[in-house]
């Protein structure tokens, strides 16, 4: 789903938390979309850190974002997240990569995971923020 492909996105969904999903790889984006729905969570997809922001200055904001850090585009996911802390910082950042240093995580994300994905650790991580929250 793209940004201009909905309405209010993260909206109320009453006790669904809802989670933001940005990745340009079509793929890996659908099956940690579906896996997440299926654990319970709203889901909204970005391709990229444009169609993030465009979904974050839309609509009220989800509480989890979940970045991959290498995207076409103007911004990758480190200064994606950069921005959720200063802008919306009660918003709970995962930065995943399979090439970035998680140490580059340090300051802007809640959590770094590995890629590939381990589902089950996703879903343990966000259920862990979300929580504390």
């Amino acid at each position: 789903m793209a940004a201009a492909d909905f309405q209010d996105p993260c909206g109320d969904t009453g006790a669904q938390p809802t989670v933001l999903i940005v990745e340009d790889e079509v793929l890996i984006r659908m099956l940690l979309s579906e896996a997440l729905r299926q654990e319970g969570y709203a889901v909204v997809e970005a391709a990229n850190a444009d169609e993030a922001l465009s979904v974050l200055e839309s609509s009220p904001s989800p509480d989890v974002l979940i970045t991959d850090v290498k995207m076409p585009g103007s911004i990758d996911g480190f200064e994606l997240a950069a921005y959720v802390r200063r802008t919306k910082p009660e918003l709970k950042v995962i930065i995943t990569s399979g090439h970035a240093s998680p140490d580059r995580a340090i300051g802007v994300a809640d959590a770094f995971l590995p890629k590939p994905y381990d589902l089950a650790l996703i879903v343990q991580r966000l259920r862990t923020l979300i929580e504390a929250t």
